[in-house]
């Protein structure tokens, strides 16, 4: 069987190398490309057509999602999977609906990556299944033992993390609660500190462990 052919788009060299020698002990995969910037990852796509495109939310020039978007009208049978410590729930979410098959926490173990990468392409539903739930685990437990009581929070702290918890931006809640985008930033940064937490991920993980009930 040839090897699924792989482009790796994430603007950190140490990133993209770390991606590359972790595929490179698996014969099942081969790189054929590496981007910097969604724009190198969209040209390397149509250069190479590869079987999967690996690609990292934030990167400069065009971001991970747009350049998700666009490949996935142009070449959908190319399986694209968001490489992700963002901090933002609602990526994720937008980065299925723009045609993602999937998602990797740069931080999982090694051999959940690769068990991922082959059940993506090899259309395994049981084992997508099965790493879903390590992946969602990881999102909502992670770190969250020994976070303070849920009385801790101020009324309008328990707001914003709720609508954290939905997915909104800082700009959203913003409008939605009548305040500034600026007054939105200090109330995460306190709810972070507070919590012990250390990113909207784990803070929308600490609502629908412990709010949204």
């Amino acid at each position: 069987m040839m090897p699924y052919r792989v482009i790796i788009a994430d603007d950190h060299p140490h990133a993209r190398q770390a991606i590359l020698e972790l595929l490179e002990e698996d014969s099942q995969f081969t790189i054929v490309g590496q981007a910097k910037n969604g724009h190198e990852a969209i040209q390397l796509c149509e250069e190479y057509l590869p079987d999967i495109l690996l690609i990292d939310i934030q990167m400069p020039y065009l971001d991970g999602l747009e350049a998700t978007k666009i490949i996935k009208e142009k070449f959908p049978f190319i399986k694209v999977i968001i490489l992700s410590v963002s901090d933002n729930v609602g990526d994720l979410f937008t980065a299925i609906q723009y045609g993602a098959q999937g998602y990797l926490l740069k931080n999982m173990d090694p051999d959940d990556w690769l068990q991922y990468l082959r059940s993506i392409v090899d259309g395994s539903c049981d084992a997508i299944r099965d790493l879903a739930g390590k992946l969602l685990y990881q999102f909502r437990e992670r770190d969250l033992q020994n976070t303070p009581a849920i009385s801790s929070l101020t009324p309008r702290e328990k707001e914003i993390l709720l609508l954290v918890s939905e997915g909104l931006t800082n700009k959203q809640i913003a409008e939605d609660l009548f305040i500034s985008e600026n007054t939105v930033k200090n109330h995460i940064k306190n709810l972070l500190e507070k919590l012990g937490l250390e990113n909207r991920v784990q803070l929308a993980s600490y609502a629908v462990k412990y709010i949204t009930k």
